[in-house]
């Protein structure tokens, strides 16, 4: 095993293109994803990319770990590089690496891969926090989550098997009386002008199409008394860089009613898998009649014209994304003191953590908070206090 460390992301530009084409992993740790975020995000907050590969005697790359040196506060902690808008975090692994590598053994790796962080200043850090884990990265377990150590992140992900053509799915997750309401919603829909699903092109529609979505976003953010995520620096621009690139996996989408953008989504299509990464609908007279919804079935239609086997709802757990998954998978977070003062640090995200965890999955408790939230948020908005943060998300049930 031949372990490297490279700071700069265009000298592995390269390998990593190559390797992401036959590895395990998600749309989320390819190249352009990553090394844009760094380009817009991680270079604003003084992000330092630290990818760890390992190569086999005969040169093969093994595995390739995307992780980052981020300040936070007192200290640098250790993360996954472009963490915040990756829905999953993780490796990138051959598919043979359970095979060459079983948990021992990595677990040896990994204090290596330490050792010769701490060794250099420029990665040198206090606490290590690895969020959004999947248990599994392709077919093989995870292998930083199967070492132990970890948490369960407070929410998980979903995921649709796609089978066959739209129409059997469709009757397959949609029970009759659900088809007739959609069918119904179309119809009222159309009375306002027709009713035309698309993917953007081109540099003018992209960005008239996702402009339009970050700003019906922010208003539905504001209602639900968290802060804007696209109004930050550097995250529209990502946005907008990433649908834009010439070799691009983002498919922005969007449902037209006449001359109003009615509902729109950014996903991402990536080796058979179509990620439902981000959705709105329109807040105006339309949204009565479900625009999210009739845009969603369009999308899943769309997913699996693309070929793509598995509609992946991403992180979340609201109800219209369980009502058409068939699978779950549990998320974990990895988190670890180095130093004391790393412990310091990380106690209260580790303790939050889990209070978060109990709320989200007690509905009860998770209504009440959403309730507390929204009025929160009309307070912060007359106030003008700072919203706490959140993820982008998809939000609302309305696509149920």
């Amino acid at each position: 095993m031949r372990l490297s460390v490279e700071t700069d992301l265009e000298a592995v530009a390269e390998v990593w293109r190559d390797f992401e084409k036959t590895a395990d992993g998600t749309a989320f740790q390819t190249y352009l994803w990553q090394s844009l975020w760094q380009r817009h995000i991680g270079t604003l907050r003084g992000v330092t990319p630290a990818i760890v590969i390992g190569r086999r005697p005969d040169g093969s790359v093994l595995f390739l770990f995307p992780l980052a040196i981020e300040p936070a506060g007192p200290i640098n902690r250790l993360t996954w590089l472009a963490s915040d808008l990756c829905d999953y975090n993780g490796p990138l692994l051959a598919p043979a690496f359970p095979q060459i590598v079983p948990p021992e053994r990595f677990a040896a790796i990994w204090s290596e891969i330490e050792a010769t962080f701490q060794a250099d200043p420029r990665l040198r850090h206090g606490a290590i926090a690895m969020e959004k884990l999947p248990e599994r990265v392709g077919a093989q377990p995870n292998p930083f989550v199967s070492t132990g150590g970890v948490s369960l992140n407070p929410s998980g992900a979903h995921l649709a098997h796609l089978t066959g053509d739209f129409d059997g799915f469709y009757a397959a997750r949609r029970s009759a009386s659900r088809r007739k309401t959609d069918r119904w919603k179309r119809r009222r829909l159309g009375h306002f002008g027709e009713v035309a699903f698309s993917t953007a092109t081109g540099t003018e529609r992209l960005d008239e199409t996702l402009d339009t979505m970050f700003a019906l976003k922010a208003r539905w953010f504001a209602e639900i008394g968290v802060a804007d995520v696209f109004a930050r620096p550097g995250h529209a621009a990502f946005f907008h860089a990433v649908a834009a690139a010439p070799d691009t996996l983002v498919r922005v989408s969007r449902l037209d009613v006449g001359d109003v953008l009615a509902a729109a989504s950014l996903g991402l299509v990536h080796r058979g898998r179509y990620y439902h990464v981000i959705a709105s609908y329109t807040d105006g007279e339309l949204s009565r009649f479900g625009p999210g919804v009739v845009h969603l079935l369009d999308l899943i239609a769309y997913a699996i014209a693309e070929g793509c086997s598995v509609f992946d709802f991403t992180i979340g757990d609201e109800p219209y994304k369980r009502e058409w998954s068939d699978e779950e998978l549990t998320l974990h977070d990895l988190r670890r003191a180095v130093t004391p003062l790393g412990a310091l640090v990380l106690f209260p995200a580790q303790a939050g953590a889990s209070v978060k965890r109990r709320i989200k999955q007690t509905p009860v408790l998770w209504k009440f908070a959403k309730t507390v939230r929204g009025h929160l948020g009309g307070r912060r908005e007359k106030t003008g206090a700072a919203a706490a943060p959140s993820e982008a998300g998809n939000g609302g049930d309305e696509a149920s």
